[in-house]
């Protein structure tokens, strides 16, 4: 039970959904092979019975072929199977009109008409359904709906239906064919709508990672915009000083040279995370970005009374936790969790989208980075697939014994998005 549970995990949820609808789809076989049969055929004689059978199995399979080759052609992987279809077509035709006529003869034959004409539409029915799969625009659909009404009702008088049961025929194949191929059309919709939906999910992804990284451009702009335009003023005062003998010059260098060591200093802290950040902004901001993903996101704990290096450190957590939901995994639901355990504050983030997300485990400089951080207040830092089929990332950093109960998160609200 392990391996299939695996493979079905595995998959995204685009691929599930196609894998659901490609074999919703494929059942129409079973359902032409293991129950049209037997019904039609209960009391026709063993010959007869068992060559409408092999046709009709044979009709079935095709149907599949023609089914799967549609859905690639609708996702894109190949061409449209125009002659396959149009093949799948003729033969759904002249199975139907050809047993129609068969049965309407048969002497042993004692349901009579109602067998004959139940045949008929069921082969009618399966095959609208998979020709649908294979056309390209709604008006064709609904011309191939109303062709096979039209036609099974004239190709019923021929094989023996007088006219009202030909007539009743074929409106009972107008409503039964166009279930069908509304069935078909809305499986093939949904499938595209959910690749649709999962291809602007991932934009949206991709838009809120290219955000964060303005704004970390943003933040480095204002850190070095100001001090290099100082240094150059500096710099270009000090060479007309130097020029003109002016012992003034070595001062505007010596500023300079202070200016630019403290340019470095503030870079670092920008590129390191030391600058302050707030830990209920980022909170609030990881569950909007999530929701807008289309992720849910609860978050339970307050960040209040926590002091300020230990919320810019969890800040910078939750900000790098989210991301790599946002970039890793399928995730499609989130939880965050913020807390005191024994004089110190844990920060949890746990997603269901452990494939993707356990695969940037350890190799990214993000969580570096985030250890790094941690390690200056003594926090540490653990992330990895939990067992359950989640992935977790836990950030623990110890309470000042001088902050007291203050400092101590409570869990007093749990919002969902």
């Amino acid at each position: 039970m392990r391996m299939p549970t695996a493979w079905w995990r595995g998959k995204t949820t685009p691929a599930k959904v196609e894998t659901y609808t490609r074999w919703s789809l494929y059942s129409f076989a079973l359902v032409e092979a293991g129950w049209l049969g037997p019904v039609s055929f209960t009391h026709l004689p063993f010959p007869i019975a068992a060559a409408l059978l092999a046709a009709l199995c044979g009709h079935a399979a095709l149907g599949v072929v023609t089914a799967a080759r549609s859905l690639d052609w609708t996702r894109g992987r190949r061409d449209q199977p125009v002659r396959l279809v149009a093949a799948y077509g003729l033969v759904t035709t002249v199975l139907a009109v050809g047993a129609l006529a068969l049965l309407m003869r048969v002497p042993g034959d004692g349901s009579g008409d109602a067998t004959a004409r139940f045949f008929f539409i069921g082969v009618l029915m399966v095959g609208a359904g998979n020709v649908t799969l294979g056309l390209r625009s709604r008006r064709r659909v609904i011309a191939s709906v109303f062709g096979a009404s039209l036609g099974a009702g004239v190709a019923g008088l021929p094989a023996g239906l007088p006219g009202l049961p030909a007539l009743i025929t074929g409106v009972t194949v107008l409503l039964a064919t166009g279930v069908f191929a509304l069935t078909a059309s809305f499986s093939v919709w949904m499938l595209d709508a959910v690749y649709e939906l999962d291809e602007a999910r991932e934009t949206r992804a991709r838009l809120a990672v290219a955000e964060e990284r303005l704004r970390f451009g943003r933040d480095l702009h204002d850190v070095m915009g100001r001090n290099l335009a100082v240094i150059a003023l500096k710099s270009e005062l000090a060479v007309q000083l130097a020029q003109r003998g002016r012992p003034e010059a070595v001062e505007q260098m010596i500023e300079a040279q202070r200016l630019a060591r403290e340019a470095q200093r503030e870079v670092r802290e920008v590129v390191r995370g030391y600058r302050q950040a707030d830990l209920g902004a980022e909170l609030a901001g990881a569950q909007g970005v999530l929701a807008a993903a289309g992720i849910d996101c609860a978050v339970t704990g307050s960040a209040a009374g926590l002091p300020a290096p230990v919320q810019s450190a969890l800040g910078w957590v939750v900000r790098e936790a989210v991301t790599n939901v946002l970039r890793h995994g399928d995730a499609r639901r989130c939880t965050v969790e913020l807390g005191a355990r024994e004089g110190r504050v844990v920060l949890s983030v746990e997603n269901d989208g452990v494939s993707g997300a356990a695969a940037g485990t350890g190799t990214g400089s993000g969580l570096a980075g985030l250890r790094e951080r941690l390690a200056g207040i003594d926090g540490t830092l653990r992330a990895g697939p939990d067992g359950r089929g989640r992935f977790r990332l836990t950030a623990e950093i110890p309470l000042p014994s001088a902050a007291g109960s203050p400092s101590v998160p409570r869990p007093v609200s749990e919002v969902t998005a």
